[in-house]
C-alpha cells in the first residue's frame, strides 16, 4: 500500500475514530473500521507456539523449543523454517501479529524469563531474532520485537528503573532491536520497565534511536497493561494500546488533541503506522504475502525432532555416546522428569501442545527389540502438586477424563457447564451474571497416603474433599501483575489422608470479583516419595544396567514469568540422585531439562552431560535421536554457564530504591568472565558432537568498502565421523584508547565434513562489530588501529589468530 493510499484513508476518519483506533478493541484484536475497509487485527503471544485468542485447551498449538534452544542452533536457515512454522499456526488460528521474538539478553542467569530470549549477546541474539523475524513474515503475518528494551529481570517488573550508560545500552542492549527493524519486523512492543528515569511506553527511545535513526516504519505496541498515562505516552512514539477496551488513550487522548496537548499531526502518524500494518497482513481487503502451503502433522513432528536434537548441547562426553542400540544391553532411565519432562516455561507465552513424547517413550522406542529399558523415578522434582488432570480423575457427570467446570450466578444456579481436561482453567465460560466458578473431579487415588490439595485463584474460594473443608476463606489479590492475575494465581492448600483406588470428589470453587481476573486452579497430589529410598532404587537400577540416563530438571516455580529465580541449585535431591547414579555406574549420562543455566556440582563424575533445554512437544523423540545417534547434537552454548552462583560475575535483578543498575557496562556473559579473569565451568559458544576437530589457518579479506571484512578459517574434521562444526569469531583491540570487553564475539558459520576431511568457513563480520558508541559525538565510530582476529570453537579456546588493519576507517553514521 502506498503512502497516497493511506493519506486518503487517514483522510475519511474523524478524530474520534482515529483515536478509537489506537486501542485494542479486546485483549488480542483491534477496532474495526468500515470507513477505512480496516478489518480487525487478531494479536497472539509466542515465542514458544501461536496460543491464539483464548487459553483453551482443545485449540492445541504446536509447541517449539524454548527460545534458548533457538539460540542454541546456531543456524539461522534452521530459524528461519521455525519462523515459517509459526506463521503457518498463526494462519491456521487466524492470527495476524505474533508476539515475537523475545530480544532481551541473558544479562543474569537468575532472570525468570531466560528461556524465552535467545543468548547472553547481542550479536547472537540479533541474527536470530532476525531469522525468525523473516520466517514469520515471509508468509505474510507480522512479529513483534520485544520488549524494548533492558527488560532483563522480572522483580518489580511493573515499576523498576533500569539504569545503564548510554554505551552499553547501544552497544549491548538496542543492538538486537536495531537488527530486528533491519530485517523488516513490523512491530515493536514497549515493555513494562523504565530506562534512565522513564517508563517505556513514555520513553523518548520509542522516538530515537527507534523511529528516527533506525526508519522503523511498524507500530509500536504497548506490553499488556503497561500505559499509564495519556498525554506522555502518546507523545512518545507510543502507537497502540493493549488490552482493550478502555485504558489511558480513548477520550482522554481526544481531550489532550483538543487542549492542543497532543498534536493531531502525532494522532496522524500513529494511525498511518497502523493502517500501513494492515495493509500487510491482508486486514485492508489487499492480499498479504502468500502463505506457503500449510505443513502437515508429520511435518510439524519431523522439523521439531530434528530441532530438539540440533538444539541440544553437550556438554561433556567421555566416549559413552552415543550408545550402540545393537550392544547398549540394559539401559536404566532414571528420574520424574523423563516421564513429566519440562517442555515449556511458566507464564503467558504458554501454549496447550498437541501432544508431548516423553523421554522414556523416546527411548524405548529408539531401543525396542534391541535393548532393555527400566525406570526408577527417583526424588520428587516438584515440592507442590500440579493441577488435576486426566490421570485418574474424571469428569463427575459425564465420566469422561477430566474435570467438570461450571458457572454459577450469585444464587448458585449454574449458568454453564462442560468437561475439562485439566484443573488448570484459565479462561473458564463467564457468561452474564456469573458469580463463581466451580471444577470438580472424582478422583481415584493410585497411592495413598497425605495428599495434597490446591485451589488458585483470588477473592472468596473453596476446596473441599468428600464435603470435608480443607480451604474457605476469602484472599485478597495482592499484586497488579498481570502473569499473576490471569496465568498463574497463587493457590492455598490443605491436605487429607486418602486410601488407594477409593474414590473421593474433590471441589474447588472461586468468587469472580472485578480487578481479580477468572484463572481458577485446582491442584492435587500423592505423598512424595521418601527421598532416600527414591534413590537407593534408582541407584540399584543404575548397578544393574549397562548404561544409566539420569534425566534432571528445573521446578515449575522455577524458571516462569512474573519472577526471578533466588539460586542455580536443581531443586529437591536431585544433585545427591545424580551422585549415587554416579557412584553405582560409571556408565552415566545426564540430561538437563531446563531453559537457563543450572549449577551442576556433579559434572566431572558423570559420563556424558547434555543439556535439552526446555525441548517442546518432541522432547523425547529428539533426545532420543541424540542418545542414540541417530542424530549429531548440533548445540553451542548460548550463555556461559558458570559453576555455581557466586562464581557468576554478573547476577543482580532485584532492584534497590525501585532501581536496577546495570553497573558492569558493556560486560555481561563471556565478557565479564575475561574481564574477571574466571573461567567458567562452559563458556559461550561451547559444545561437543560425535567428531572431532582441529583448527588448522586463518586469514582475514578486506575490509570492504562497507567497513565489513570476511574471515576464512580452515578446519579438518580429525575424528571417525561426520559432523558439524561451529566455527567462531572474536575481536579484540588491547591497545584501545576506550574501554572494551577483553574480547568480544563477531560471527560465526558453520561447516559440514566427512572425517578426514578439510573444510574452509567463511565467516563475514559486520562492519558494526568494530564500532563503538562515542557518546561525545553522539554516533558511532571506528577506532584505527589493528584488531586482533581470534578463530575457535568458544569464548574460551580460540587456537587461530590473525591481524584487521583499519588505519584509514571510515567515519560510521548514525
Amino acid at each position: 500500500m502506498t503512502e497516497e493510499e493511506l493519506d486518503r484513508l487517514l483522510g475519511k476518519l474523524s478524530l474520534g475514530e482515529k483515536v478509537r483506533m489506537l486501542t485494542g478493541a479486546t485483549t488480542w484484536r483491534t477496532h474495526a473500521e468500515p470507513a477505512a475497509g480496516l478489518a480487525p487485527m487478531v494479536l497472539s503471544d509466542g515465542p514458544a507456539g501461536v496460543r491464539g485468542e483464548a487459553w483453551d485447551e482443545r485449540d492445541t498449538s504446536a509447541l517449539l523449543p524454548c527460545a534458548s534452544a533457538l539460540g542454541a542452533l546456531w543456524d539461522e536457515g534452521l530459524v528461519e523454517r521455525l519462523g515459517g512454522l509459526l506463521a503457518a499456526e498463526a494462519r491456521r488460528k487466524g492470527v495476524d501479529v505474533v508476539l515475537a521474538p523475545t530480544l532481551n539478553l541473558h544479562r543474569s542467569p537468575l532472570g525468570g524469563r531466560h528461556f524465552e530470549c535467545f543468548s547472553e549477546d547481542p550479536e547472537l541474539t540479533g541474527r536470530t531474532g532476525a531469522a525468525l523475524i523473516r520466517g514469520i513474515q515471509a508468509h505474510g503475518i507480522a512479529a513483534t520485537a520485544k520488549h524494548y528494551v533492558a527488560n532483563e529481570a522480572e522483580t518489580e517488573r511493573l515499576t523498576v528503573d533500569v539504569r545503564v550508560g548510554e554505551r552499553a545500552l547501544r552497544e549491548v542492549y538496542l543492538a538486537p532491536f536495531a537488527a530486528a527493524v533491519a530485517a523488516g519486523v513490523r512491530l515493536v512492543m514497549a515493555g513494562y520497565n523504565g530506562v534512565n528515569g522513564a517508563t517505556m511506553t513514555e520513553n523518548a527511545l520509542l522516538t530515537e534511536p527507534l523511529k528516527g535513526e533506525w526508519g522503523f516504519d511498524g507500530v509500536v505496541v504497548s506490553d499488556w497493561g503497561a500505559v499509564r498515562g495519556t498525554t506522555a505516552s502518546a507523545l512518545s512514539g507510543l502507537d497502540l494500546v493493549m488490552p482493550g477496551p478502555g485504558g489511558a488513550w480513548g477520550d482522554a487522548l481526544v481531550t489532550a488533541v483538543d487542549a492542543g496537548l497532543v498534536p493531531v499531526e502525532t494522532v496522524d502518524d500513529k494511525v498511518r503506522r497502523l493502517l500501513r500494518l494492515a495493509g500487510r497482513v491482508g486486514a485492508l481487503g489487499g492480499p498479504a504475502a502468500p502463505p506457503a502451503s500449510p505443513p502437515g502433522p508429520g511435518d510439524v513432528r519431523r522439523l521439531l525432532r530434528r530441532t530438539v536434537a540440533a538444539s541440544a548441547v553437550l556438554l561433556r562426553n567421555d566416549g559413552v555416546l552415543p550408545l550402540d542400540p545393537g550392544t547398549a544391553g540394559t539401559v536404566a532411565v532414571i528420574g520424574a522428569p523423563a516421564t513429566r519432562p519440562r517442555t515449556q516455561g511458566g507464564g503467558s507465552a504458554g501454549v496447550f501442545p498437541q501432544g508431548v513424547t516423553t523421554p522414556l517413550d523416546g527411548i524405548r522406542e529408539a531401543l525396542a527389540g534391541r535393548a532393555r529399558v527400566v525406570h526408577a523415578p527417583g526424588p520428587a522434582v516438584e515440592r507442590l502438586p500440579p493441577p488435576l488432570g486426566t490421570d485418574g480423575c474424571r469428569d463427575p457427570r459425564g465420566g469422561l477424563p477430566g474435570v467438570l467446570v461450571r458457572t454459577l450466578d450469585a444464587r448458585g444456579r449454574e449458568l454453564y457447564a462442560g468437561q475439562g481436561l485439566s484443573g488448570r482453567q484459565l479462561e473458564p465460560p463467564t457468561p452474564p451474571g456469573a458469580r463463581t466458578v466451580e471444577i470438580s473431579a472424582v478422583l481415584t487415588p493410585d497411592a495413598g497416603g497425605a495428599w495434597t490439595f490446591g485451589v488458585g485463584g483470588f477473592g472468596r474460594m473453596s476446596l473441599t474433599v468428600d464435603d470435608r473443608v480443607l480451604v474457605d476463606g476469602v484472599f485478597p489479590r495482592a499484586t497488579d501483575d498481570p502473569a499473576a492475575v490471569h496465568v498463574s494465581p497463587p493457590c492455598q492448600y490443605g491436605g487429607l489422608r486418602l486410601e488407594a483406588g477409593r474414590a473421593v470428589r474433590v471441589v474447588a470453587r472461586r468468587e469472580l470479583a472485578p480487578g481479580t481476573g477468572r484463572a481458577t486452579l485446582l491442584a492435587g497430589g500423592p505423598p512424595a516419595p521418601d527421598p532416600a529410598a527414591a534413590i537407593r532404587e534408582a541407584a540399584d537400577a543404575a548397578r544393574a544396567a549397562d548404561t544409566a540416563v539420569v534425566f534432571v530438571a528445573t521446578a515449575r516455580d522455577g524458571e516462569s514469568e512474573g519472577q526471578d529465580r533466588t539460586g542455580l541449585g536443581l531443586p529437591g535431591a536431585q544433585d545427591a540422585l545424580v551422585r549415587a547414579v554416579t557412584r553405582a555406574n560409571a556408565r552415566t549420562v545426564v540430561v538437563v531439562n531446563a531453559g537457563g543455566p543450572v549449577e551442576m556440582p556433579w559434572r566431572d563424575a558423570a559420563a556424558a552431560v547434555l543439556l535439552a533445554w526446555f525441548p517442546g512437544q518432541e522432547a523425547g523423540a529428539g533426545i532420543a535421536d541424540v542418545l542414540c545417534g541417530a542424530a549429531e547434537p548440533g548445540g553451542r552454548l548460548p550463555t556461559t554457564w558458570g559453576a555455581a552462583l557466586d562464581d557468576v560475575p554478573v547476577t543482580g535483578t532485584r532492584p534497590e530504591g525501585g532501581a536496577l543498575d546495570y553497573a558492569e557496562g558493556l560486560h555481561i556473559g563471556h565478557r565479564a568472565r575475561l574481564r574477571a579473569g574466571r573461567r567458567p565451568a562452559y563458556w559461550f559458544g561451547h559444545g561437543l558432537g560425535w567428531t572431532t576437530w582441529a583448527y588448522e589457518a586463518a586469514a582475514v579479506d578486506g575490509p570492504a568498502p562497507d567497513g565489513s571484512f570476511t574471515v576464512r578459517a580452515r578446519v579438518r574434521n580429525t575424528g571417525p565421523r561426520r559432523g558439524r562444526e561451529v566455527v567462531q569469531v572474536y575481536l579484540a583491540k588491547p591497545d584501545s584508547a576506550v574501554e572494551r570487553p577483553h574480547r568480544w564475539f563477531a560471527g560465526y558459520a558453520a561447516v559440514d565434513t566427512g572425517p578426514g576431511e578439510a573444510a574452509t568457513a567463511h565467516i563475514t563480520v559486520a562492519a558494526r562489530a568494530l564500532r563503538h558508541w562515542s557518546v561525545a559525538d553522539g554516533g558511532w565510530r571506528v577506532e584505527p588501529g589493528a584488531y586482533q582476529v581470534l578463530v575457535g570453537p568458544s569464548a574460551g579456546e580460540l587456537p587461530l589468530s590473525a591481524t584487521l588493519d583499519t588505519a584509514e576507517p571510515p567515519v560510521a553514521r548514525p
